[in-house]
């Protein structure tokens, strides 16, 4: 039997909280369940150990967790919040010997040869991080002994990829889920999905939308991720939630068996 343990790593949106500046009893906050940094999760099974997205909290993410060997990045999309942090994996380059293997969209690669420009260009600076870039769809992904199926959501109007491993699926930065989609979530039983705020966003899951979705896959514990600070506070929120969901907290451990 192999167990499969995903830590948060963050579960904040793209500012985080604390906000930068901000005055509000959220960010204010002394309970470390208020303290959220950007969204990401890191999936260690006996033989795998993989991130999801590098945001710009990366390496804090990767010191805090005390990671040592990382075998894949996954991208659920490009924007900033996301990827910024893919500097870092130059760290894991240089223990390894070997590029990062980074799966990403096609469109996604393009924005990271972009962004990350200098990792890609013929005359290298030394020390840059050395990326492998590999197309990411909808077949299924093995890493080692992991088996991780891509799903595909919606941003608005923007491509997500969602991702299942047996019975978990990490659902963040989207508020449309097809029905397609929806089948290929049927029997998780662990979710980890976006729920921004309580108000409607033009691109997110409410608090209401997500609890609604996580309803309709059926799933018998639920955890919400990127939350803004306009939620509220943790203790608040979660008292007011069914009682097999609450808020996602930067650290937390979910573990199953394969």
């Amino acid at each position: 039997m192999n167990t499969v343990n995903v830590t948060i790593l963050g579960c904040g949106t793209s500012q985080g909280v604390p906000v930068i500046a901000c005055p509000c009893d959220v960010c204010n906050s002394p309970d470390l369940r208020d303290k959220r940094l950007r969204s990401s999760i890191l999936i260690k099974s006996e033989k795998a150990t993989v991130v999801v997205d590098t945001g710009p909290d990366f390496r804090q993410q990767m010191l805090r967790e005390k990671v040592k060997t990382l075998d894949a990045v996954l991208i659920t999309h490009s924007h900033k919040d996301h990827i910024a942090g893919m500097d870092d994996v130059r760290s894991f380059n240089f223990l390894s010997k070997k590029a990062m293997k980074v799966y990403a969209s096609p469109a996604d690669q393009a924005v990271i040869r972009t962004e990350f420009a200098y990792a890609f260009g013929e005359n290298k600076y030394p020390g840059v991080p050395k990326l492998d870039l590999i197309q990411l769809d909808e077949q299924p992904i093995i890493i080692n002994d992991l088996k991780i199926q891509p799903i595909q959501v919606l941003h608005r109007h923007l491509s997500v990829y969602a991702f299942r491993i047996g019975p978990f699926a990490y659902i963040t930065d989207a508020n449309y889920i097809s029905e397609n989609a929806m089948k290929q979530l049927e029997g998780v039983e662990y979710l980890v999905i976006d729920a921004l705020r309580k108000e409607k966003h033009i691109s997110h899951f409410t608090l209401d939308e997500a609890i609604e979705v996580s309803r309709k896959i059926g799933a018998r514990k639920t955890w919400f991720t990127h939350i803004s600070h306009l939620m509220g506070k943790a203790s608040d929120v979660n008292k007011n939630l069914p009682e097999n969901m609450a808020l996602a907290w930067d650290g937390m451990l979910i573990s199953f068996d394969l």
